[in-house]
């Protein structure tokens, strides 16, 4: 089990290090973190201090065996930024709609939900270093953090049927009955995130939706990188980043409920 949680500190890590990187081929905040306010100066100064945190803290994430404290403080500014820039943003939006549009503002919220489920990943993997049973604080966190993924997965989950005739476009060409794919991986990612809300089957539901993921990162967000290269600011070598870390999530998850918490999970 050793060999196992390495592997999947080492895949957030490298996520997270792969998206600090980014920040400095384009000179501004990669969207998942923050979209810069018109009213602030020095995007690019800031980019590359934050980009720089993200790889010194993902390669320490990644190849360390005492990065808890990195770990959290990670998730803790992660949080920070949902709350200090994503929320704000998407509640003023809201509040300036004419109506209400189910599509747009889950489309909307795409971004702010992943630097939530990274904030609950970082959690993730900072419980994954505790020594024996966890602590009071560690069960917060990890709680905190499941939650967090859980809403991520379930709305990320619902978006498939919501933008059915998008995600049937990414699926590798080669594959037959392209939406029944689509339909079954709205259904994984929705039923992953049930699971891992209410503590059931943990370690299970968490293996099967960490390989899911690494097999998406290497069939369909590998292939998409490479094809579009510089599409988007490189907007598809952010999701191999991204899927990356979240199956790194995962595979933490599972160790930590195999190896850590005794019950029913």
């Amino acid at each position: 089990m050793k060999s196992f949680i390495r592997l999947a500190r080492a895949f957030f890590g490298l996520g997270i290090a792969g998206m600090g990187a980014q920040q400095f081929i384009y000179s501004e905040f990669r969207p998942v973190f923050l979209t810069w306010p018109t009213s602030f100066s020095g995007q690019s100064t800031w980019a590359y201090l934050f980009g720089g945190i993200l790889i010194i803290a993902g390669l320490f994430i990644a190849f360390s065996p005492k990065a808890k404290t990195v770990a959290l403080a990670l998730g803790i500014l992660f949080f920070a930024l949902f709350v200090c820039f994503h929320l704000p943003a998407q509640l003023k939006a809201l509040q300036n709609a004419k109506a209400f549009v189910f599509a747009a503002v889950l489309g909307a919220w795409i971004n702010p939900l992943k630097e939530l489920a990274l904030s609950g990943g970082a959690f993730i993997i900072a419980v994954s270093f505790a020594a024996g049973r966890l602590n009071a604080a560690d069960k917060f966190f990890l709680i905190t953090a499941r939650i967090f993924l859980s809403i991520m997965l379930i709305l990320f989950g619902i978006s498939h049927f919501v933008y059915t005739d998008f995600v049937v476009t990414l699926i590798p060409s080669w594959m037959p009955f392209a939406l029944f794919w689509t339909y079954f991986a709205a259904v994984a990612l929705m039923g992953a995130g049930l699971c891992i809300l209410i503590n059931f089957r943990i370690r299970l539901i968490s293996i099967l939706l960490g390989t899911m993921l690494f097999l998406w990162v290497l069939m369909v967000h590998i292939p998409r990188a490479i094809k579009f290269t510089d599409g988007d600011k490189g907007n598809e070598l952010t999701s191999v980043f991204q899927a990356l870390a979240f199956s790194g999530v995962a595979f933490a998850l599972a160790y930590i409920y195999r190896n850590k918490i005794s019950g029913k999970s």
